[in-house]
C-alpha cells in the first residue's frame, strides 16, 4: 500500500536498511515489475553487523553484495541523481573504493 502511494506520487528513490547487506533494484512499479518511471530502491544495511545471506534472487535486483561494510553516497541533482557505495577500510572511512556506482534520471 505504501509503495502504491509513493509510486502514484512520483517518488524516485526508496532507501531501506532492514537487511545487513547492500542491494540495488531497477526502477519498479507498485507490483514490483520493471518500470522506467518507477521507484529505484537501495537496501543499505552495511553498518558492520553480521551479513545477511542472500537466499533467493529477487526480481529486478541489479546489484547484491553482503561481503562489505560501508555507506551509500547519494547526490541529488537537477533532474537526476547519482550513487556510489563507499566501502569502509581499516586505513580510513570511507576509502573511496566503489563496488557500485551509477546515475539515474528523474521523471
Amino acid at each position: 500500500m505504501a509503495w502504491r502511494a509513493l509510486h502514484d506520487a512520483g517518488a524516485e528513490l526508496v532507501l531501506s536498511g532492514h537487511d545487513h547487506d547492500y542491494e540495488r533494484f531497477a526502477p519498479r512499479d507498485a507490483a514490483g515489475r520493471f518500470d522506467a518511471r518507477g521507484i529505484r530502491q537501495f537496501v543499505v544495511g552495511t553498518g558492520g553487523a553480521y551479513a545477511t545471506p542472500f537466499l533467493l534472487p529477487l526480481r529486478n535486483s541489479e546489484m547484491r553484495d553482503n561481503s562489505r561494510i560501508g555507506v551509500l553516497r547519494l547526490v541529488l541533482k537537477e533532474g537526476a541523481y547519482a550513487w556510489v557505495f563507499l566501502e569502509a577500510a581499516y586505513e580510513g572511512f570511507p576509502n573511496g573504493n566503489a563496488p557500485d556506482r551509477g546515475e539515474g534520471k528523474c521523471h
